[in-house]
């Protein structure tokens, strides 16, 4: 009689995770920032129709990197999340909290259960009704949730991208001066992005009740001169 085949549960939760890694850091990468008036959400994307940033609810916004199709749905599965809690209870009840706890339980059962692990790293943003009550949320692809308190880096090279970002960032930013920070830190020292290559929205506290709004291209060029 032949004996099962054994992985280590060690080894493989080791080797999901490698994977994991690799498919993310083939990803460009994507940065959130919080400035004087909200958040703001910076990613390299060339593409004028697959979108990274997208809005969830009335004050709360997506982002995502790694695998296009993984990420998307799950955005779907957060504007469907968050229109059924707002619609049962309170728009006011919906929040980036509640939502980060649901894709967690999502990444974390597909991480712990299925053969392959979803190649996505998750960025879920709120802003507040005042400043220091804004919430950006970072959801790793085996469902772990960090809290961030000033900005957040997701996708390729995000360890030298973040380390770029520390020495740019400051309180008290405003609008363009989170943008330029935020471009200087993906781009790096030795190349320069173009506004065709960026996807930019914002969180704005002045936005009124539906609080995303994008960036195009020629608000940007402005901005960043």
């Amino acid at each position: 009689m032949s004996m099962p085949f054994y992985v280590a549960p060690e080894q493989v939760m080791k080797d999901r995770a490698d994977y994991a890694r690799k498919g993310i850091a083939r990803g460009r990468a994507l940065t959130a920032l919080l400035y004087t008036d909200g958040i703001l959400i910076c990613a390299e994307n060339a593409s004028d129709t697959l979108r990274k940033v997208s809005e969830i609810y009335d004050r709360i916004a997506f982002a995502g990197v790694g695998k296009y199709n993984e990420f998307d749905q799950l955005r779907i599965a957060g504007v469907r999340h968050a229109d059924l809690k707002g619609y049962q209870y309170s728009r006011e009840d919906v929040d980036a909290r509640s939502l980060a706890n649901a894709y967690a339980q999502i990444l974390g059962q597909i991480f712990t259960h299925e053969m392959k692990p979803m190649e996505v790293e998750i960025l879920v943003a709120e802003v507040g009704a005042e400043a220091g009550q804004d919430q950006v949320f970072h959801i790793l692809y085996d469902g772990s949730v960090v809290d961030e308190d000033r900005y957040s880096v997701i996708g390729g090279d995000a360890e030298a991208i973040g380390t770029r970002l520390e020495s740019a960032y400051q309180a008290g930013l405003d609008l363009a001066g989170a943008l330029e920070a935020a471009v200087d830190a993906l781009a790096g020292p030795d190349r320069t992005l173009a506004p065709a290559e960026l996807e930019v929205a914002v969180l704005s506290r002045a936005n009124g009740r539906r609080a995303f709004r994008r960036i195009d291209d020629d608000e940007l060029a402005t901005l960043l001169t």
